[in-house]
Formats: C-alpha cells, sequence, structure tokens
C-alpha cells in the first residue's frame, strides 16, 4: 500500500501530517493527525475511512473503537498528535482516510486526507 496525503476542509485546514507513508498488506501503518491547541490538543479527533464508491465510515472517535470496526484498528492521542494504528493491513484497507477535529480558532471543523492505494 502507497500512502499519499492532501489537506482538505471545510474551513482552511490547520492539521499536517507525514508527505508519503508505504507498507504492504500484513504490516502496520499509523496515520498521524498533528495540530495545536486550537484543535487537536483540546478536542478528540475523529477518524473516518471511505472506499471508492461508499460513504465515509466511522473507524475511531478519540481512541474509542465504534462497534463493528476490526480490533486490528486502533487509536492514540497525546498533546497535539492524534493517530490510527492501521494492523496487519489488508487489501481492502485501500480507501481514503480522513482526520476531522473542531478548530476553535477558526469556528469550523478542519480535516486532512490521507489516501491508501493498493
Amino acid at each position: 500500500l502507497a500512502w499519499s496525503t492532501g489537506c482538505g476542509s471545510w474551513a482552511q485546514s490547520s492539521l499536517t501530517q507525514e508527505a508519503s507513508l508505504s507498507a504492504s498488506v500484513g504490516q502496520e501503518v499509523t496515520l498521524n493527525c498533528a495540530g495545536n491547541d486550537n484543535n487537536v490538543g483540546t478536542y478528540y479527533v475523529g477518524w473516518y475511512q471511505q472506499v471508492p464508491g461508499s460513504a465515509p465510515k466511522t473507524v475511531m472517535l478519540g481512541t474509542t473503537r465504534p462497534s463493528g470496526i476490526p480490533d486490528r484498528f486502533s487509536g492514540s492521542h497525546s498533546g497535539n498528535k492524534a493517530s490510527l494504528i492501521i494492523s496487519r493491513l489488508w487489501p481492502e484497507d485501500e480507501a481514503d482516510y480522513y482526520c476531522s477535529t473542531w478548530d476553535k480558532g477558526i469556528n469550523n471543523y478542519t480535516v486532512l486526507q490521507a489516501h491508501a492505494d493498493l
């Protein structure tokens, strides 16, 4: 899986992430979402997976995994950085992944996109 990242938002994104990541099926990958005290440092971060042709699905809320999400998905949050960890990557993990949180500096949600290509 080759991972690439890009920014998008309902307002200006203030979140950052590594420019690129790479991982293979069966390996573990960590997607990081870094912000500041206006967003990640204050509010929980939601992680969303969107498979092409399907609606986005919530895979992590803060560090809580919603019902029905495989336990190979986990989340962490420390200070101004939140992470989504996917262990034992499967081919069906190919998708767009978004981290999103409230930003009190812009009084809006902000979002960052990462894309996984098989």
